[in-house]
């Protein structure tokens, strides 16, 4: 191995650290007690280190949010294939969206809320963020003319879901009720557009 190919993989090393005590850190802590510097004390490397890696703490926080899509769509695309029809793809895509947001909320909290600077529905959207859309849109897409507005929706209102649930502004012995109707709202939907 060279010398910059060792360089690479210490590096490497080093930004999954700092992604990894971020995350760690928000999971139990929340958001607030992430700084550079409580991060270079928990992965005992110094300030400028992480500088050398990330900008900022919000390019930390991107960078959490891109594992969290990479885990979303992984998640996601799983829910599809393991179903045996089409309408119990959109529940169960629907359910494990909301039990992904649910289990990890400060990663969620990342992805979704927390200011960065990953851009969706532009050409420059990163590859991470169009695979989860595109684990939706796979399951939208048979109940759909035009799947990019229902997509949106769908994802729209799943995630409104997950915010009001973490907040504990619905009931949660209702999930399942509503996710089924709003997978009915995606199933009604072509007929009520093709009219």
């Amino acid at each position: 191995m060279s010398i910059a190919e060792r360089k690479g993989r210490q590096r490497a090393e080093r930004e999954s650290r700092i992604i990894a005590a971020a995350r760690s850190i928000a999971e139990r802590e929340g958001w607030d007690a992430v700084t550079v510097r409580r991060l270079a004390e928990e992965i005992e490397y110094s300030q400028p280190v992480l500088y050398s890696h990330f900008e900022n703490r919000d390019a930390i926080v991107a960078a959490v949010a891109v594992e969290g899509f990479q885990e979303l769509a992984v998640a996601l695309q799983d829910a599809a294939r393991g179903s045996s029809a089409q309408q119990n793809a959109l529940e169960n895509v629907a359910m494990t969206y909301l039990g992904f947001a649910a289990r990890c909320p400060a990663l969620y909290e990342a992805m979704f809320t927390l200011p960065t600077n990953l851009r969706f529905a532009e050409p420059e959207t990163r590859a991470e963020l169009r695979a989860g859309f595109e684990a939706l849109a796979s399951v939208v897409a048979p109940f759909c003319t035009d799947v990019e507005d229902a997509t949106e929706t769908f994802w729209a209102a799943l995630h409104g879901l997950a915010e009001l649930e973490r907040s504990g502004r619905i009931r949660p012995g209702a999930r399942v009720a509503r996710i089924r109707l709003v997978v009915r709202a995606v199933v009604v939907s072509r007929s009520v557009i093709d009219e």
